[in-house]
């Protein structure tokens, strides 16, 4: 994913852009919190504390996407690739535990179909993510241009698939989302008190 914004111009949109999506990640997330915690008044299906844990699991993958857009692979390669691996493993274990979330308040607020989905993604995204960073691990030089042949360019390229595949395992996983927000519409109140 990094190699297509790490020369200018296009390491500017691509800043901007993963700073966008951390933001609007950030605000699913946080939307799915309350929806989550409004559901359990009346459920108990989940511990408010594992709710919270799971929101804050989210948004350190959030800051980790926000980290990886401000230090591009090739001018930091050490801190981008920190913030690679905080962004990809919290949002791995971000889905997952929402996943289980999604099991506990069958079949009430979910069905077990779109359960089996969030799980099946879940799963991908893992195994996916396990040989991404065994192969990244591997990679002895930080370069853009790869070609065929050349040392280490398996191992770049596998991790590349890898990555590519987690990453579409969280977007697939946040449109799982729809059909929840749609049931719930969000009021914001503002109380003015007179003295």
């Amino acid at each position: 994913l990094s190699d297509t914004g790490t020369k200018p111009p296009e390491s500017g949109v691509f800043g901007f852009m993963i700073n966008i999506s951390a933001l609007l990640a950030s605000v699913t997330m946080y939307i799915r919190y309350l929806l989550i915690e409004k559901q359990n008044e009346s459920s108990q299906f989940v511990r408010s504390s594992c709710n919270m844990f799971t929101l804050c699991v989210g948004l350190m993958g959030c800051t980790g996407m926000g980290i990886v857009a401000t230090f591009q692979e090739l001018a930091v390669p050490s801190v981008h690739d920190i913030g690679a691996l905080v962004a990809f493993g919290s949002g791995v274990v971000y889905i997952t535990l929402q996943s289980v979330i999604s099991y506990k308040s069958c079949p009430r607020w979910n069905t077990y179909f779109v359960c089996h989905i969030r799980m099946a993604i879940s799963v991908i995204s893992l195994i996916a993510f396990i040989p991404m960073i065994v192969f990244a691990s591997k990679i002895s030089m930080t370069k853009i241009d790869w070609t065929p042949g050349e040392k280490d360019y398996t191992y770049h390229f596998m991790s590349a698939i890898c990555e590519w595949t987690v990453a579409f395992g969280f977007i697939f996983f946040f449109l799982t989302f729809i059909r929840d927000f749609q049931r719930f519409s969000l009021r914001i109140s503002t109380e003015i008190h007179e003295e």
